[in-house]
């Protein structure tokens, strides 16, 4: 039966009757039949965020990753505790198409400043590809207080230990050491892949105290970020879906939430491209504060989520 407000069923007119659309009232030949324009609240949501991701890939080098967790982990929260396995390879998918496609539009002149680096993107490759393996191994309750953990030091450090604050010169100087040692790259590929983070979180830090300016330091991230989020995202997506669980949601292919995913990178990636056209002039050194100010507000977000 239909309720009170949607009667009358059909409204007159001078050429008769048409049916009243709100109802959901079938048409007639040569009638306005009722369609179905709702959108789902979460989908967006996730694209306005999607914008952030945009942002922030650009002028962080995050590539959207840390900051989508919290945000699938809301998304998907009828998952549980499998939530959050499911918001680092989504993550990771994320990050893998914002960074690639942040890497294709910087200037060739600033990826110079990562040659030799060869190595250094292989292992983090095969560290990624461990650390999304430990993601379907390990229990999911503890992963996302270890994110929080995590970035919370990464805070810490930051705040406490001279390097990160101070502004760059824009090249790091002749004979300085590499901003991230080859052998870090199997830990930190692994770290970032399990946790979702992205690698930026590490790498920029690292680019900072080798004397680049932020600009320099967050557009250098992207490449590293690539070099994660390939691998993760691939074996993310091969591997075997939660279908058992009661709240698993039916757009999922591995542990990747292909509707978030997909949401997030249909707001990310118009930013993505004008902002790397018309890049904003941000002082270096709020620019850094800014960085942190980021990472804080991801921890308080991940510690206010159910």
């Amino acid at each position: 039966m239909r309720p009170a407000s949607c009667r009358p069923a059909y409204w007159p007119t001078r050429e008769g009757t048409v049916p009243n659309i709100a109802c959901g009232t079938p048409g007639v030949a040569g009638g306005v039949g009722f369609v179905d324009v709702s959108v789902d609240a979460s989908v967006v949501s996730l694209i306005g965020i999607g914008l952030l991701t945009g942002v922030t890939t650009v002028l962080f080098g995050f590539g959207g990753g840390f900051v989508a967790v919290p945000v699938v982990v809301w998304a998907d929260a009828a998952l549980g505790a499998d939530a959050m396995r499911v918001a680092a390879a989504t993550s990771a998918l994320v990050m893998a198409v914002n960074a690639g496609f942040a890497t294709a539009v910087t200037p060739r002149r600033v990826l110079r400043e990562l040659r030799g680096g060869g190595t250094l993107l292989l292992l983090l490759a095969a560290g990624a590809a461990a650390g999304a393996v430990a993601t379907r191994l390990a229990p999911a309750g503890p992963a996302r207080w270890a994110f929080v953990a995590y970035v919370a030091a990464t805070i810490a450090d930051l705040l406490l230990r001279p390097g990160f604050l101070r502004a760059g010169t824009g090249q790091a100087p002749a004979g300085a050491p590499a901003p991230l040692p080859a052998r870090l790259g199997v830990p930190v590929g692994a770290i970032a892949a399990f946790l979702g983070v992205g690698g930026s979180v590490m790498t920029v830090p690292a680019m900072r105290r080798a004397g680049h300016t932020m600009r320099v330091a967050t557009a250098l991230a992207n490449p590293l970020t690539l070099a994660i989020a390939v691998p993760a995202a691939a074996v993310s997506l091969a591997g075997a879906t939660i279908h058992a669980h009661p709240g698993a949601p039916a757009h999922l292919m591995g542990l990747v939430d292909l509707r978030a995913a997909s949401a997030l990178l249909l707001g990310a990636l118009p930013v993505i491209a004008v902002l790397r056209l018309r890049p904003p002039r941000i002082p270096d050194r709020p620019y850094a504060w800014t960085y942190i100010g980021l990472l804080a507000a991801v921890v308080i977000a991940m510690l206010l989520l159910p």
